[in-house]
């Protein structure tokens, strides 16, 4: 019809999608019990996540800024995450391993369920639970039934913890005097999520 400014849906600007679960990190720590027992700091009733961020990675323990942005982030951007970080930490990943960090890559991109479903098999029917095997898992976990067959709900730590799992794992395997360079590149990683906020 002439002089119609309707506007088709497809066109319309959407707002932003955040990475994150909560808007601020103390909202996080209130709905996750799990997250008060694996790290010793708090964050501030006016903390931003960046700041907390950065304030446990300078802490004695920068390892809870990898337990924290495993949490803070949504499942499937926390699972993205966890990929990158064992991407950049290891480069000796077995045929196995490398084939399903491929599905876990797809998976971050496309979001198609029949490959999270195949993640996850292939994650529990896993000769070794490597660092690669244990993000499969988070992967599985990140969707709302771990199976087509299984409507039983997934509880919302069960990803972050496999997460967090993964990312330390391989962490732990890396050579000891290269830990605070690894630490930095995680950290650089884990910024861009907040970043996106």
């Amino acid at each position: 019809m002439e002089g119609d400014t309707t506007i088709d849906d497809s066109e319309k600007t959407r707002p932003p999608v955040t990475a994150l679960r909560y808007a601020s990190p103390s909202e996080l720590y209130a709905n996750f019990p799990q997250l008060r027992e694996m790290t010793q700091l708090r964050p501030r009733d006016d903390e931003d996540g960046m700041d907390f961020l950065h304030r446990l990675y300078e802490s004695q323990t920068p390892e809870e800024a990898i337990t924290f942005t495993a949490f803070a982030a949504r499942p499937k951007m926390s699972v993205w995450w966890g990929y990158e970080c064992l991407r950049n930490l290891r480069a000796d990943f077995s045929s196995h391993d490398r084939e399903l960090l491929e599905k876990i890559a797809r998976w971050s991109t496309n979001g198609d369920t029949d490959v999270r479903y195949d993640i996850m098999r292939t994650a529990l029917f896993a000769e070794k639970r490597t660092a690669a095997v244990v993000l499969g898992l988070a992967a599985g976990w990140a969707g709302p039934q771990i199976a087509p067959n299984d409507p039983t709900p997934v509880p919302a730590q069960r990803t972050p913890r496999a997460v967090n799992s993964a990312v330390l794992s391989a962490l732990a395997q890396c050579n000891l005097a290269n830990r605070p360079h690894h630490l930095a590149k995680l950290l650089t990683l884990a910024e861009s999520l907040f970043r996106a906020y």
